[in-house]
């Protein structure tokens, strides 16, 4: 039996105790991986159209760009609770951010949509560790009276990347050169590993179990191979028999994993726990909500921009509000649930985000600028209050010894629900627009409509799993403060 007492070796002398000014630190440092992986995210967004002119591609073809690093984080995240474990969090979390940095300079350096991939890949696999062992170290030293705060923070610090991310992205593509969108990501990863080195605890188990390495090449296979057969179904690169084939073998994949896990003590990812109720909702919940949403920033500013002839600076304007706004609302989301509570707040505001992408679909030539401020913000805020809702109901029933792999759990599904959501919003736009005429602004426009329509009426299927909850779930995380 593998000990699950958590141990904090060669910890600087300041780390001793978990007093309330580590905390804050502890608290920063987290926040500023959050917002390195936002910043990244939200700038290449806005550049999509300019990278895809100086790359020769179509513009719909960036979502590859945009999917492949969010579906390499994804498949090697459930690796990292088992490093973390190993090794320490300290030096996973420094490693991870090392590779996440020097992933950002090949990215800066590529010539080619191929090349960028597999580069932005490289940043994924970094960014597979820095995130969640940052969670998981918050998880370590935070009460669970205390997550909701903690995690509200450190997702205040990440929500700057979205806010500062379409402004900078605007500004860098308009006055400077694209490639710079991938170089800012270089000095906030230094600073990041000198802060790493003072300030972050060293968690690690006494013991740890082997790893699972059939696990991980199976699941990630399986994953990996399905996002890439909804991706050339949209391009129709690929017959419809051939693409059916890869979709027999990534299920196939997926399906032996899933045995395999049963069969072995310690597996990639324990699917046990998903038998814990409030655990197993958050995370179908999380993945319904995540698919419907993950590719409306991509569709938004692809509108903006292809659709409706704004500059990059403009759109960026135009999405800043939805960042704003999920800032603002994260310092009131405690009381919220405390006032409401889980169940009611995930039903009620699923339905709100469903019919926020159906507004979206209303968005045309003629739509005021200021219409689509006021849309972005509203769509802001209720996010906001869903990702916290579900990322601390996740939480609200695991024991501590099971943090680690809950943690892995929870980010990989997320990321494969994000990565999943951009490939599907570009594969509904695909289908929406005729193949003869991908080129025209109102097809382009008509397409990006009929694709949030579809987002929309998707998302309010997470409704259903939220409504299985009870009125009581989540009390031992708002109420015992």
């Amino acid at each position: 039996m593998f000990a699950s007492r958590v141990v904090q070796p060669d910890a600087p002398p300041v780390l001793s105790s978990a007093t309330n000014l580590n905390k804050v630190l502890l608290l920063w440092l987290v926040g500023a991986a959050f917002f390195m992986e936002s910043l990244d995210t939200t700038v290449l967004n806005t550049a999509v159209p300019t990278v895809a002119a100086a790359l020769k591609v179509p513009p719909l073809n960036m979502k590859s760009v945009l999917a492949s690093y969010t579906l390499s984080l994804a498949v090697f995240i459930p690796i990292s609770g088992w490093m973390a474990d190993r090794f320490g969090t300290r030096r996973v979390f420094a490693s991870s951010i090392g590779l996440f940095t020097i992933g950002s300079f090949l990215c800066g350096l590529s010539s080619d949509i191929r090349v960028l991939v597999a580069c932005r890949i490289l940043q994924g696999c970094g960014g597979a560790m820095m995130v969640p062992v940052g969670r998981l170290t918050l998880l370590r030293t935070f009460a669970k009276s205390e997550l909701i705060r903690a995690i509200s923070f450190v997702q205040i610090a990440g929500l700057i990347g979205p806010i500062l991310g379409p402004i900078a992205g605007g500004v860098i593509v308009g006055y400077l050169h694209w490639r710079m969108i991938f170089f800012v990501n270089i000095p906030t990863g230094l600073l990041g590993l000198l802060m790493v080195y003072l300030h972050l605890p060293d968690f690690r188990e006494e013991r740890t179990p082997p790893a699972d390495i059939v696990g991980l090449v199976t699941f990630g296979s399986g994953v990996g191979l399905l996002s890439y057969v909804l991706e050339v179904s949209g391009e129709h690169t690929t017959s419809a028999g051939g693409a059916a084939m890869l979709l027999g073998v990534s299920l196939a994949l997926m399906s032996s994993y899933w045995l395999h896990a049963r069969r072995i003590k310690f597996p990639l990812l324990r699917l046990d726990l998903l038998r814990i109720r409030t655990f197993g909702i958050a995370v179908a919940g999380g993945y319904l909500t995540r698919l419907g949403i993950g590719g409306v920033s991509f569709l938004l500013l692809l509108l903006c921009q292809v659709g409706l002839e704004f500059t990059p600076v403009q759109s960026g304007l135009l999405i800043v509000p939805q960042a704003a706004a999920a800032v603002a609302l994260k310092f009131a989301t405690p009381k919220i649930l405390a006032r409401f509570g889980y169940r009611a707040v995930l039903i009620s505001n699923t339905l709100i985000i469903g019919i926020m992408l159906l507004l979206f679909a209303t968005i045309g030539l003629h739509t005021a600028a200021w219409a689509i401020v006021l849309m972005t913000f509203f769509y802001g805020a209720f996010t906001s209050l869903q990702f916290t809702s579900m990322n601390t109901l996740a939480y609200a029933d695991i024991a501590e010894g099971e943090t680690s792999m809950a943690s892995s759990i929870f980010s990989t599904m997320q990321q494969i629900s994000i990565s999943f959501g951009i490939t599907c919003a570009g594969l509904a736009t695909e289908v929406f627009i005729p193949a003869g005429l991908r080129l025209g602004r109102g097809e382009m426009i008509h397409g990006i409509h009929e694709s949030f329509i579809a987002l929309g009426v998707f998302t309010f299927g997470s409704a259903i799993i939220f409504s299985k909850l009870e009125s009581v779930d989540g009390d031992n995380v708002i109420r015992q403060r």
